[in-house]
């Protein structure tokens, strides 16, 4: 289940469970579009992979037992090891290269 984290790893911006705003990889690391697009060019710097929207957990409950009341969104906040230069170091390194290729 994903842990729907509650901020953008890179700049701390808030982004809560129904935000359209955020982005994961494949491990979840959980960055917002605008670093997304304009910091990482597309690659996770943590495991070098790309970026699909992350998905919205409904709030209300359709069926028993499941949605955000049951299963919330993580309160852990989560931040880069990297430094910009690095960020964008990283990023320039393989962005050429499609993340279905990577």
């Amino acid at each position: 289940m994903l842990e729907l984290r509650p901020n953008c790893e890179c700049c701390d911006k808030d982004l809560p469970p129904d935000s359209t705003e955020a982005y994961i990889c494949s491990y979840e690391c959980t960055f917002c579009r605008g670093c997304v697009e304009q910091q990482l060019s597309n690659v996770c710097p943590n495991c070098g992979g790309g970026f699909s929207p992350r998905p919205i957990r409904p709030v209300k409950e359709y069926r028993e037992g499941v949605g955000l009341q049951h299963h919330p969104a993580s309160t852990v906040r989560v931040h880069t090891a990297y430094s910009a230069a690095e960020l964008s170091e990283f990023s320039a390194s393989i962005k050429a290269i499609e993340p279905s290729q990577r």
